[in-house]
């Protein structure tokens, strides 16, 4: 019998981070840097509104662009936080996630052999979405010495007659990195020289420390260049309610909500319900869970800088991303030996594309008692491999 597997199923490599929850979940008493998902439940009253919607027996279908509700709560909500205006009638898309967003975005422009910049290091799935979609990812490699942001030389060094967009991740997993004004202008500017689209994930925009996130859409004539893509999951603790939304100029989204109608119909109920009362009232929610990832995120640099494994400040989400170049190991050894022998699951920063190598991926949405339990546990283990040699480690981390 013939091989049924679609030759560009085949081709598109296994996600880099399974590997190691699949270890993980094998082992007792592991504790889990790995997983970018925030460890706090959804906040109780955004709960009560997707419960309130069941119970009333909200269960329907809603428009296959969302509740208008939620859309005009999204368009209220980016005006006021970036002066920037999208049109709840056509302009704002409610998708299943970002992760819908992304690949209706790219299907929506992508015509086949179309090239997209990618910037990397990114998430597994971004490469692997641009192919999916029948275009070509393009990597653009980011560097440590610039704070893993993209340059607008980085990009104009790969852009070829068939290049149609640029796929930014800002503020940035797996790095932590956020994107200056100065660096978004360049980006802009590449934009506009090549006529380019900008696809623009911002799903972090809420979770900055010490700088104020902008909107890529609001930059000088990048409105009618960017899609916009943002969700509920990060800022409000709903990972598994998968609400999403993409914004972008009408023609585009006229593309997008078509795939949507025959991909999806739309997305789920119960959660756009209890994403209104999110972006409605849930201000201070997310202001508290910032304020907990900041504590944490203090904690965990700090603690691999002390450890000898270099890690540039991360300004954004809840990442960090510490070079382990002083252990003489490659990045897939580091993580199976730091798991088999102290039980600490992070992830190797290779998974995240050729310039994440020699780095892992660290997230700080554990609480802050384990992060301090694991970072002891690295202790042991970089003295055992000769790379750490302080004689209290697990006083250094309880400063």
């Amino acid at each position: 019998m013939r091989d049924f597997i679609a030759s560009s199923v085949q081709r598109l490599r296994p996600s880099g981070i399974r590997k190691y929850f699949d270890i993980a979940a094998t082992m007792e008493d592991v504790i889990t840097l790995g997983i970018g998902e925030p460890d706090c439940s959804t906040p109780e009253h955004i709960t009560a509104k997707g419960i309130e919607s069941l119970a009333a027996g909200r269960t329907a279908y809603t428009s296959n662009s969302g509740l208008y509700e939620l859309r005009a709560a999204i368009s209220d909500y980016i005006a006021l936080l970036y002066g920037v205006h999208y049109a709840p009638d056509n302009q704002i898309l409610v998708t299943v996630g970002v992760s819908e967003a992304l690949f209706l975005a790219l299907r929506a422009v992508c015509d086949p052999l179309d090239e997209v910049l990618v910037v990397e290091p990114c998430f597994v799935s971004n490469a692997a979405a641009v192919e999916m979609a029948g275009g070509i990812p393009v990597m653009v490699p980011t560097r440590p010495e610039n704070d893993f942001q993209i340059t607008g030389a980085d990009l104009k060094a790969r852009i070829t007659p068939r290049t149609k967009a640029i796929l930014l991740s800002y503020p940035n997993n797996p790095t932590g990195a956020i994107l200056t004004r100065a660096q978004m202008l360049e980006v802009a500017q590449v934009a506009e020289e090549y006529d380019l689209l900008v696809i623009s994930d911002e799903i972090y925009e809420r979770l900055v420390y010490g700088v104020t996130h902008i909107n890529f859409a609001s930059l000088p004539g990048m409105l009618e260049r960017t899609i916009l893509l943002s969700g509920m999951s990060k800022s409000y603790a709903m990972t598994g309610w998968r609400i999403g939304y993409a914004c972008a100029p009408a023609p585009i989204m006229d593309a997008m909500r078509k795939l949507h109608q025959y991909l999806i119909m739309s997305a789920p109920t119960a959660g756009q319900y209890a994403a209104v009362e999110a972006l409605l009232h849930g201000e201070d929610d997310v202001e508290r869970m910032r304020q907990n990832y900041d504590q944490r995120r203090r904690l965990i640099v700090d603690g691999f800088n002390h450890l000898g494994l270099t890690c540039f400040e991360p300004r954004g989400a809840f990442y960090a991303f510490p070079s382990v170049a002083a252990t003489g190991m490659t990045d897939e050894q580091f993580c199976e030996a730091l798991l088999r022998e102290e039980r600490v699951a992070v992830v190797p920063g290779s998974a995240f594309g050729e310039s994440g190598r020699g780095h892992v991926r660290a997230s700080y949405t554990n609480s802050y008692a384990n992060i301090e339990a694991a970072l002891e546990r690295m202790a042991r283990f970089a003295q055992r491999h000769g790379f750490y040699h302080a004689a209290a480690p697990a006083l250094a981390f309880g400063d």
